[in-house]
């Protein structure tokens, strides 16, 4: 009674198919206006050139705003990452109200509109000498990503058989043997998806960096921002299309290097 019958599996898959195009399709058409020739957005070019991608690379704005984006959001993941699994894993063996809430106070991140979020980080960095610096771009992006750390490496606590700790323990590892030899081992999935969503959500950024941003130290979104209210210069697409590699890049990366190890990793570890 559960199975799907054929022709609805073909519509489903129809309907999904037009959906993944509709939320995909604008933004690849970054990619070939990227290589246009004309000095202009327009797709379909009407001619081919690297044109755009030469102006991006021989541009020092460009070059140091890239190179600062990618800083920041290294720090970023490094950092959200190890304080959100910190933070999950102390939610998780906590049963308490306290726990719960701070939990909940954790995702409000995710739920406060950035324009807000990003007026009382400025209002608060500004008292502090922190905006425009690299310690406050990293802070700022820190409180964005771990969120999203949380939640997945949550994800991969809500399976997790504490019973293994117990079994390391009772022969002989200690607490900090068992936590690096059983328990990272087994969370390692949701570590590694939670550094990956940290390193994109930083370095895509653009609306709370806006109150952070300095004329000494640009983001690489932010010069886009700043770049397309005042000009149609298709570097903006090579520049687009540079973060959305990245962003590709990352995912592939994570789905084909970093899962297989981690489930390699968890397997061992539950051996």
């Amino acid at each position: 009674m559960n199975d799907i019958r054929p022709l609805t599996k073909v519509v489903l898959g129809i309907v999904a198919t037009i959906v993944a195009l509709w939320l995909v399709a604008p933004m690849f058409i970054v990619f070939p206006i990227s290589f246009s020739a004309d000095a202009s957005f327009q797709f379909p070019p009407r001619g081919w050139s690297t044109r755009w991608y030469e102006s991006f690379f021989n541009n020092p704005q460009w070059m140091r705003a890239l190179g600062n984006s990618a800083i920041i959001a290294l720090l970023a993941a490094l950092l959200a990452t190890t304080v959100g699994t910190i933070a999950a894993l102390a939610i998780n063996r906590s049963k308490s109200r306290i726990a719960s809430a701070a939990q909940t106070l954790m995702l409000t991140p995710m739920i406060v509109p950035p324009i807000i979020a990003g007026a009382g980080i400025y209002t608060f960095f500004l008292n502090s000498g922190l905006v425009g610096t690299l310690f406050g771009f990293v802070m700022v992006h820190v409180t964005l990503a771990i969120p999203l750390v949380v939640i997945a490496v949550n994800a991969s606590l809500s399976g997790y058989d504490r019973s293994l700790e117990l079994a390391a323990a009772s022969l002989g590892a200690g607490r900090l043997k068992t936590f690096f030899t059983v328990t990272v081992p087994l969370i390692a999935p949701g570590v590694a998806a939670g550094a990956v969503f940290a390193f994109v959500t930083s370095f895509d950024e653009v609306i709370v960096s806006q109150f952070m941003v300095s004329p000494s130290l640009q983001t690489l979104p932010m010069m886009m921002y700043t770049s397309v209210t005042r000009t149609t210069d298709p570097t903006i697409a090579a520049a687009a299309a540079l973060i959305l590699g990245a962003i590709i890049f990352a995912f592939l990366f994570f789905q084909f290097v970093v899962t297989p190890l981690a489930r390699r990793s968890k397997k061992n570890a539950a051996a």
